[in-house]
């Protein structure tokens, strides 16, 4: 299973609406992180949970629900986080 398919499966107990995921790994190959094997991803999820919520508890929810995968597997992730009715 691929970084990104396992950040699918995680996110799925955020109830999304919408998911998108974007592996930009290729993009840093010979950086500090990449090299250690952690990949840089973009992420942008709809989910009916973030209503009402503001941006860093959010991205707080999306980094609980990667977990383990923040420690090795990700590196980077700019997140854009959005209730339903917000784009």
């Amino acid at each position: 299973m691929t970084v990104a398919e396992q950040m699918q499966s995680k996110l799925a107990a955020l109830g999304p609406e919408s998911l998108e995921i974007l592996d930009e790994s290729g993009k840093h190959v010979g950086h500090a992180g990449a090299s250690a094997g952690g990949g840089h991803f973009q992420l942008v999820i709809v989910s009916p949970q973030f209503a009402g919520k503001p941006v860093q508890q959010r991205h707080r929810m999306v980094y609980d629900a990667l977990g383990s995968l923040m420690k090795k597997e990700i590196h980077a992730l700019a997140i854009k986080a959005y209730a339903p009715g917000e784009i």
